[in-house]
């Protein structure tokens, strides 16, 4: 992809629309459900050696429970070259797109809105059929360009889509998840498939990290940012029929102040500068009318606010943390980018509430719903400007432990006594984040508040992976055999080693929880394992050496990082197969 400031030269656009009745239908043998007709809308912007295509394909039969395929021919020598929206293949001139994992179901007058980007010479012929799971849409294709602009690809501008949801533009729903596919990043997707078996997992919806000053606009060249800006990626989804699009929000001063990897660009007195380039330009991109069709979700600033009640005093304390409390950056900031991006009719914030790990203990529970209502209600801003949370941004703490609940006991005593548990009230995140919902509630957020978990990287699958409770009878050996957590200790946060994909993103799960997302695009670096010299403002901190003994955070243990891994944000592909390998549910 190209920077910002050079765009896709919008092409002649190609639309055709075919309807199939009941009548002479064809249905493959293997398909995966009956569709007694089918409707296309087809959509072409090109330039003069390729083009992107969108597909509106709309079920006019029974639904679609098990999966579903579309599939056409080329009449030329086109050739696909990336997709998004559904695994996209091609043999010859024979292309068929698959469903993505987290959309196999199509029901009566529902559509998919699979895309993809395709080269070509000669004659761009649009296909004269397409067929869903073996039932032709039958119908001519017409409106074949008939001329070719000249131009650069770069960032798409879309041609005609139809909207993702269903809502009127403006109005926000009670959950952004349900109802609407979500935009799969294209420079996320290419570095998975990158990767032996990265097309399995590549055309699932990941967020967007905005993550300095530059990446507003893109940083052509950099390693943990790609060349497409906000814009490039909003345009992008418009492009894809996406519904929603997910952002992260991350870059306050001083940020992250308990972990040099992840130290930003501005320094702890650089508010101001926070708040006019960068919180500002990000507010007037989203506030476009030409977006308001998509729900923009945005994860505002990542293991900020948390840092102040558990990295402020004691062993586990740091100077920057306690100078961002004392100088109330982070709870001013967050109120500034809450009371900026709130209002706008499609935008939908979700504040990092961090994990169990760090927020589970009574003497943290309560504190941190206090602090996020206080920033909540900073700068302007009000709890109404706040949709909801999320937990377990890019951490790896187990969705559900099956077999160590806080309430199992090991010769009548308490798990809670264990060295893993340490007292905490929580043992995986599902439980936490339902329980403190509800302290947010109490502490004056709304009733219809939702949560998120992050479970990009907390499935720890594989062969390590137990399948009953252990038979111990001492406590600590009990736990350690009975966990799904893999992890040497629960404080450990970087490229860890064992860690498999978690749950595939999923709209309303479970109560309380608005989705499981992938909001840490999986195979994305935590740190680098030694000093890595940069431009990007990223350190390098001892807990991502794989040869480090640990601090006071977590117990003295060693780090569980695995070798060899770039600066934070960069990809990493050893990691991205291990987490392959160890995905539970398993890929």
């Amino acid at each position: 992809m190209t920077s910002s400031s050079q765009r896709w030269r919008r092409g002649l656009t190609a639309v055709t629309a075919l309807a199939l009745g009941t009548t002479g239908i064809v249905v493959a043998a293997s398909q995966a459900s009956a569709a007694a007709g089918c409707r296309v809308s087809y959509t072409v912007n090109q330039w003069n050696s390729g083009f992107t295509g969108n597909l509106t394909v709309t079920n006019l039969g029974d639904p679609i429970t098990s999966g579903w395929n579309i599939t056409w021919t080329w009449a030329g020598n086109q050739q696909v070259t990336q997709g998004w929206n559904g695994e996209i293949s091609q043999s010859g001139t024979s292309v068929t797109v698959r469903n993505p994992s987290w959309a196999a179901s199509l029901g009566t007058n529902a559509s998919v809105n699979p895309g993809f980007q395709a080269t070509y010479s000669g004659t761009n012929t649009a296909p004269t059929s397409f067929s869903l799971n073996g039932t032709v849409c039958t119908g001519a294709v017409a409106g074949t360009p008939t001329s070719t602009p000249t131009g650069n690809p770069g960032t798409p501008t879309p041609g005609p889509t139809t909207p993702g949801p269903s809502t009127p533009a403006g109005q926000k729903v009670d959950n952004p998840y349900v109802g609407a596919q979500g935009y799969v990043n294209p420079e996320w997707k290419a570095k998975a498939e990158s990767v032996a078996g990265g097309s399995r997992i590549s055309s699932n919806p990941t967020a967007v990290w905005i993550d300095r000053i530059a990446a507003i606009e893109g940083t052509e060249g950099s390693s943990s940012n790609g060349s497409m800006g906000v814009r490039d990626h909003l345009d992008a989804a418009l492009a894809q029929g996406a519904g929603y699009i997910q952002f992260v929000i991350y870059n306050l001063p001083g940020r992250d102040c308990a972990a040099l990897a992840s130290n930003g660009e501005l320094g702890p007195t650089e508010l101001p500068r926070y708040k006019t380039q960068y919180i500002d330009p990000i507010a007037a991109i989203q506030a476009d009318p030409k977006y308001k069709n998509l729900r923009i979700i945005n994860i505002v600033e990542i293991d900020s606010l948390p840092n102040l009640v558990t990295n402020v005093d004691g062993a586990a304390g740091t100077e920057m943390c306690r100078t961002m409390k004392a100088n109330n950056g982070y709870v001013e900031g967050v109120g500034y980018a809450l009371a900026k991006l709130g209002p706008i009719g499609n935008v939908y914030n979700y504040i990092d509430a961090a994990h169990h790990g760090w927020i589970g203990w009574d003497t943290n529970f309560g504190p941190t719903a206090t602090l996020f209502a206080q920033a909540a209600n900073a700068s302007g801003s009000t709890v109404a400007n706040v949709h909801g949370f999320i937990t377990n941004t890019a951490n790896y703490s187990a969705l559900k432990e099956p077999f160590v609940t806080i309430t199992s006991t090991v010769n009548g005593q308490s798990v809670r006594q264990s060295k893993w548990v340490d007292w905490n009230f929580y043992t995986d995140e599902l439980s936490f984040a339902q329980a403190f919902r509800n302290e947010l509630i109490a502490k004056g957020f709304r009733s219809d508040i939702g949560m998120l978990i992050d479970t990009s990287r907390n499935g720890w699958g594989g062969p390590n992976r137990p399948t009953a409770a252990s038979t111990s009878t001492v406590m600590d050996t009990w736990v350690n055999e009975s966990r799904v957590d893999r992890r040497i200790h629960a404080g450990n946060w970087c490229n860890q080693s064992g860690a498999g994909l978690g749950e595939r993103p999923k709209a309303a799960p479970e109560p309380g929880i608005d989705a499981y997302v992938w909001v840490k695009p999986p195979g994305e670096s935590d740190g680098s394992s030694e000093l890595i010299p940069n431009t990007e403002g990223k350190g390098f901190d001892r807990m991502c050496d794989p040869t480090y003994t640990g601090n006071a955070r977590n117990g003295n243990s060693m780090s569980g990082a695995l070798p060899n891994a770039p600066i934070s944000g960069a990809f990493f592909p050893a990691q991205l197969t291990e987490l392959m390998n160890n995905a539970y549910p398993a890929l």
